[in-house]
């Protein structure tokens, strides 16, 4: 009787958990069966969106992406559109560059420290902390064949148009046309904005021969072509106002008065490595002060430079660069002062080398600035001046970079510039933040 009642409990208890199990399993039946159908509703719309695209980038013209054009490439190329209210949005974004500063000089030996023979121009860096500047940046799509650009930095002195240009972005043959205030693609530096940099000062040729933003931004045209090559290759001609002060001069000619010509390209020797380089040449009237102390020149200046970069990427997040430029500068005319008129020529050079390794987060660099590679010549009239010791720099950085748009910097100068023998020890804490939209920056 015991054994009865028990298997009696036992087969009562199967039964009521198979009809519980049951239940539970039509419920989960249910849940699923919906879940499916939001799914299969959610496919339904992503294909259809889709083919609005496929449709879209059927009616547009192909663009291609200039390479080595500096921060804002993807404005000047554009891109396959959908409809119409891509070229109606406006891309806003706000950079801001700051940093500590500290140096075994104080303030006003700064700004007396020039590059004798090379320069007049001090340096602006002052102890403790600054803003270099708070970058507005904006682009847009104009229609499908141009696009406006414009970068107004805002500094302590006030704002200023650094930048304002349209750009065509669907000529035939890889043509391209850009007209207003840019930054010119002569060497390497000069199209980047500073924040773009790999370090936070410009090399010594650059300050020496156009200044501590190189050439900056110019007035005038700029007409590029991509040839049919095996090779990613650019050529590109420029004619400018040239207001650069310290290579030709506002004052030079009444109208634009120099001319930049330069040729890119870009090859994959290897699987995981880019080169890429090139020459360039700028040659235009000079009218300024700031060759040598008490005198103006009154002149032709002719700057030649080659680039050569290297990168080798061999896994994602892990890089190094290799990067060289060398400027050539010829300088012919009149030095004019308070009493006396010489003639000057001049022909001076300089290089940097660099190398920039990155793992992760974590970016090291180091550099290698020199003015005077082959033996300098500034002569007045008769006489060739000696200026002293050759200038050199070196550099190194320790870099913590979250993104294209966050990054802390640590570097360190040793500057022998000065030509007197006197060191300067610098020191700099940057901190670089981006906000809204800004494209990668290109190799």
């Amino acid at each position: 009787m015991a054994r009865f009642v028990s298997l009696l409990c036992t087969a009562f208890l199967c039964i009521f958990s198979v009809g519980a199990s049951g239940t539970d399993l039509a419920q989960r039946l249910d849940a699923l069966e919906k879940k499916v159908q939001e799914q299969q509703k959610t496919i339904d719309e992503q294909q259809k969106v889709i083919e609005q695209l496929r449709d879209g980038i059927g009616k547009q013209p192909l663009h291609r992406q200039h390479a080595g054009e500096g921060d804002h490439a993807e404005a000047e190329s554009g891109s396959a559109t959908v409809d119409e209210a891509l070229f109606k949005k406006l891309n806003i974004s706000l950079i801001v560059d700051t940093y500590a500063y500290v140096s075994s000089r104080n303030d006003r030996e700064q700004e007396n420290s020039s590059i004798p023979g090379f320069t007049t121009n001090g340096l602006e860096q002052r102890e403790g902390f600054n803003l270099r500047a708070a970058e507005l940046i904006f682009f847009a799509h104009v229609n499908p064949y141009i696009t406006l650009y414009a970068n107004l930095p805002a500094t302590e002195d006030g704002i200023e148009v650094e930048e304002a240009y349209a750009a065509t972005t669907s000529l035939p043959k890889g043509l391209a046309i850009k007209g207003g205030k840019f930054k010119s693609n002569f060497s390497r530096l000069n199209s980047q904005h500073p924040h773009v940099w790999d370090f936070f000062d410009i090399p010594l040729p650059y300050r020496a021969f156009l200044g501590d933003e190189g050439l900056g931004g110019e007035k005038g045209v700029q007409v590029t072509w991509l040839p049919p090559l095996p090779l990613r290759s650019t050529v590109g001609v420029e004619l400018l106002q040239g207001e650069n002060d310290l290579l030709f001069g506002a004052d030079a000619r009444s109208g634009p008065h120099v001319l930049s010509v330069f040729a890119k390209s870009t090859v994959e020797p290897t699987e995981h490595s880019i080169l890429h380089g090139g020459p360039s040449l700028l040659i235009g009237k000079a009218r300024n002060a700031n060759v040598t102390e008490g005198a103006e020149l009154d002149g032709t200046s002719t700057l030649a430079g080659m680039e050569v970069a290297w990168k080798w990427e061999p896994a994602h997040q892990e890089q190094l660069i290799l990067r060289s430029e060398y400027l050539y500068l010829i300088q012919n005319g009149i030095l004019i002062g308070d009493s006396v008129t010489d003639v000057l020529r001049r022909r001076q050079d300089g290089f940097y080398i660099q190398g920039i390794y990155q793992r992760g987060v974590w970016r090291y660099g180091v550099r290698y600035d020199l003015l005077g590679f082959f033996p300098d010549r500034f002569q007045r009239g008769a006489i060739r001046e000696e200026f002293g010791a050759t200038p050199w720099r070196a550099t190194g950085l320790v870099e913590y970079r979250l993104s294209e748009t966050a990054r802390i910097r640590l570097q360190y100068n040793h500057d022998r510039s000065d030509r007197h023998g006197r060191n300067n020890e610098e020191g700099i804490l940057q901190f670089i933040f981006g906000i809204g939209a800004h494209t990668p920056h290109i190799f």
